[in-house]
């Protein structure tokens, strides 16, 4: 029934924006899945929480919440307390227990060489945000995708603010703990080390973790096919969950 059907929310993290799941959400749609990409405002991990809850809210009907990087951050804060949600997707992202930042997460396990590809700025409000810088955004976030696509996400990249990730994880009931969440990352993910995604599926117990090989941070990009699979099998299990009810 066509009203079991969730909604696919998809939240992007930082120095990505709402496109960076176009190739994602081509491959749900052909299958007849419902997805729209939220423009995470990355500007405090309250207040982006604050607004993914009010797009859950204006969908009207059951939400899997899929997060990409720092947009894990943000789903497992919307989704605490969220009956709406009714699954999650850790695409690449942090997996935070109450009181983690990214900041932290990012530096558990070894690996990721994020912080010397940075540039930071002022921003009017106080305190700094970041980006990638231009000469080294195709190698740092996304190595495995065309090079004309890398040099455009480069350019189109949403800075995110030092208090976004330093911000700890406010809620006392995280969301992986009481919804069910599968995860997909890349081994060559040089943002957030591989280590720290196994911890993360490990932490959940994920109904199912995808491993891609040689898969940058941009996985949603560089790899849309093992991104949607994992979103169809986290719609598949929710639906499948409604089955003995629809037929008492």
């Amino acid at each position: 029934m066509s009203e079991q059907k969730p909604t696919i929310v998809l939240v992007h993290g930082a120095f990505a924006e709402s496109a960076s799941w176009n190739s994602v959400i081509a491959r749900l749609h052909e299958h007849g899945v419902t997805a729209v990409a939220a423009a995470n405002p990355l500007r405090s991990l309250s207040g982006d929480a604050a607004y993914v809850r009010d797009v859950v809210a204006s969908v009207g009907g059951p939400v899997i919440l899929v997060g990409h990087s720092y947009g894990g951050m943000v789903i497992t804060e919307a989704a605490a307390d969220n009956d709406a949600v009714v699954g999650l997707v850790y695409v690449a992202a942090f997996v935070p227990d109450t009181g983690q930042s990214a900041f932290e997460l990012s530096t558990s396990a070894p690996g990721s060489t994020l912080g010397e590809a940075l540039a930071a700025y002022p921003v009017a409000t106080g305190g700094n945000e970041f980006a990638i810088r231009q000469d080294v955004f195709a190698h740092q976030f996304a190595a495995d995708a065309p090079a004309d696509v890398a040099a455009l996400m480069a350019a189109t990249q949403r800075p995110v603010t030092e208090a976004a990730l330093s911000e700890p994880l406010p809620t006392a009931h995280p969301a992986w703990k009481s919804i069910p969440s599968w995860h997909v990352f890349g081994d060559a993910d040089l943002n957030i080390p591989v280590a720290v995604h196994r911890a993360g599926a490990e932490r959940a117990a994920s109904r199912g973790t995808t491993e891609v090989a040689g898969a940058s941070h941009a996985i949603s990009v560089s790899q849309p096919d093992a991104v949607a699979a994992s979103i169809a099998e986290a719609a598949k299990a929710y639906v499948a969950s409604l089955a003995p009810a629809a037929t008492a």
